[in-house]
């Protein structure tokens, strides 16, 4: 049995049915505050910036950010870039300074495949996703990338994706190695993780205004002696008598 469908239409139109229109399910995720950092390794935050070269080829960018000591630890270039290349960009930089306690990201699909929670899950790795539209969540690798936009993606002409490799890992290395931050008692992010490494302590740091040297000799100088303070007031006491 064959039915026109100019006439099927038409009888459609006629009885005025409602069509059930599906809702849109949105993504629903609790704010998870930031916690207090007080070593490298213990949080790293993850995300992708885009731009594109002269033929008009776009490509992404990855950013691996320690919090912490401000370190760009990986800025890896590619035209795509899905959840499997990510973990292993992940593979190679724990490989060179251990795995981090948690990773911190938005809600790309490429953070939240099962690939990459499977990854996660086996290495033993908190993933801390932030609310959907909250990206001050993630704001330490928010202001990374503004620089790299403002420094080196805005300020550069890429003729190719290979150029653009070239000038993206050179800013690295001057933003690791080159360039102090206020944040950092005005030290690399390099000199201060080589600091906190030497030291094999928790190292606190200076407040912008402060002045490196005086902090560098607070912390030298050894801590006062409550017993001395004591029996310098008994001996007092004792003359006194």
């Amino acid at each position: 049995m064959r039915v026109n469908h100019k006439r099927l239409y038409r009888v459609y139109r006629e009885a005025g049915p409602l069509i059930r229109r599906k809702t849109r399910k949105r993504l629903r995720r609790e704010g998870v505050p930031r916690p207090a950092l007080d070593g490298p390794n213990q949080e790293w935050a993850l995300d992708f910036v885009d731009d594109a070269a002269e033929s008009g080829r776009k490509f992404r960018a990855l950013s691996v950010v320690d919090p912490y000591t401000r370190e760009c630890l990986a800025l890896e270039v590619d035209t795509s870039m899905g959840s499997r290349r990510v973990t292993r960009v992940l593979e190679g930089v724990i490989a060179e300074r251990g795995a981090p306690q948690a990773l911190r990201s938005d809600n790309g699909p490429e953070f939240t495949s099962r690939h990459f929670l499977a990854w996660c899950l086996e290495r033993k790795i908190e993933l801390v996703h932030i609310e959907p539209g909250k990206p001050v969540q993630n704001a330490h690798v928010e202001s990374f990338q503004g620089k790299l936009r403002d420094e080196c993606l805005n300020a550069s002409w890429f003729a190719n994706l290979f150029e653009a490799r070239r000038k993206i890992a050179a800013w690295q290395k001057e933003y690791n190695e080159e360039r102090p931050h206020s944040s950092l008692a005005y030290r690399t992010p390099a000199e201060f993780a080589a600091a906190y490494a030497a030291r094999g302590e928790s190292a606190v740091v200076p407040f912008a205004g402060e002045n490196l040297a005086t902090w560098e000799e607070k912390r030298e100088e050894p801590p006062k002696s409550s017993v001395s303070a004591d029996s310098g007031g008994l001996n007092k006491a004792e003359n006194v008598v």
